[in-house]
């Protein structure tokens, strides 16, 4: 009797740490899969923000220089269709054409500063080093947010793939997530540069 009262107590012992382990795994998931959803918008903000500072810039260039019509539609036409997606869950298509967007914002602002070279007096203005010191920690924050975003991303991944809490995340619906991947013709995303 005393022999079999041991056992329930051990096949109880066992089942209670699975519990355990299952419970303590579960909410690593939900602390993993929220950082991975911070993270990402931190780079719909950084996004935002190049979003915001653009007209800025195009105002400036307006007011301070004759400049083509051309280059102002165009980063015009950029900053719409990078505005006009919107990506509140990652993964793998949306973030490739929002960073295509957002890569087609950056060269056509590149293409406008690198015609305001052409105009020192406009370069010198205190609205233009304003809007350029604004516009490259912007791009730092870019940076930064999608290198986080891909950081917390491979956590998740990591935890999701590995035995055996992996078998908690099959049963609890957990997948593995997408980050920023380098596009066959660019090792990196475009960047606003002076």
């Amino acid at each position: 009797m005393q022999n079999k009262r041991s056992i329930g107590y051990i096949i109880g012992g066992v089942f209670i740490l699975i519990a355990l382990y299952g419970i303590v795994t579960y909410n690593g998931f939900i602390k993993k899969e929220e950082k991975v959803n911070n993270q990402w918008a931190e780079v719909q903000n950084a996004y935002q923000r190049r979003l915001n500072l653009v007209p800025n810039l195009v105002s400036t260039v307006q007011g301070g220089a004759d400049f083509e019509s051309g280059v102002l539609s165009q980063i015009t036409e950029a900053r719409s269709k990078a505005s006009s997606i919107t990506v509140n869950e990652p993964d793998s298509e949306s973030n490739n054409r929002q960073l295509a967007a957002q890569n087609e914002l950056a060269s056509a602002t590149n293409m406008l500063i690198a015609r305001i070279e052409k105009y020192p007096e406009l370069k010198g203005t205190k609205a233009f080093s304003g809007l350029q010191v604004q516009l490259e920690g912007t791009e730092r924050r870019i940076k930064v947010a999608r290198k986080d975003f891909n950081e917390s991303v491979q956590i998740y991944n990591t935890g999701v793939k590995t035995f055996p809490a992996n078998i908690i995340a099959k049963v609890f619906g957990f997948e593995p997530k997408h980050g920023f991947e380098a596009s066959e013709e660019a090792d990196k995303a475009v960047e606003i540069k002076f």
